[in-house]
């Protein structure tokens, strides 16, 4: 299977939507967002949303599969993953965020999460020495990942926005 990252733009905003509804229902606790919300937003929304690929202090990124999209046109494959990068308002160090790669596509042998965290960590090395995420607790799978690339748990935590009985976990990785 072979793929490219790119920077999402508007005009992706439904391959963007059709992911982040997947997202959603694949892994509900590592988003601050429902689906049920999700549903809700107009096109409008996800043409900003997509958008974020298109700014300087804000970086979304997607694996785009190389093939055909689902139903066979050609000119643009299907989303495979996503990834985002923000900046601390804090002046802090740059953050990690919406990080989904559909089932489908995970595993190492397929590269699309290395591939992604790559394209997220060269941009965070123009604003700071460091990139930081949060992760819900429960979500071994991903904490299991982030460990394995180099973040570490800082030991600060924060309630999950969804659920404040629930934690999410702040890590960090030094870039080279």
């Amino acid at each position: 299977m072979g793929f490219t990252v790119r920077r999402s733009t508007r005009d992706d905003w439904e391959r963007m939507r059709k992911l982040r509804l997947e997202a959603l229902k694949d892994t509900p606790m590592a988003f601050g967002q429902t689906y049920e919300n999700a549903l809700q937003m107009t096109e409008a929304e996800w043409r900003a949303y997509a958008g974020r690929g298109e700014e300087r202090h804000r970086l979304f990124v997607v694996a785009v599969d190389d093939g055909p999209a689902d139903g066979g046109s050609a000119g643009g494959g299907d989303f495979l993953g996503m990834m985002g990068g923000a900046l601390d308002h804090g002046g802090g160090a740059p953050f990690l965020v919406a990080v989904f790669v559909s089932p489908r596509s995970r595993g190492v042998h397929r590269g699309v999460s290395d591939a992604l965290l790559e394209a997220i960590e060269d941009w965070a090395r123009g604003f700071a020495d460091r990139l930081q995420l949060d992760v819900h607790e429960d979500n071994a799978r991903a904490r299991r990942f982030y460990q394995s690339r180099g973040f570490v748990e800082t030991g600060h935590t924060m309630p999950y926005p969804l659920d404040t009985s629930r934690l999410e976990l702040n890590m960090v990785k030094r870039l080279a």
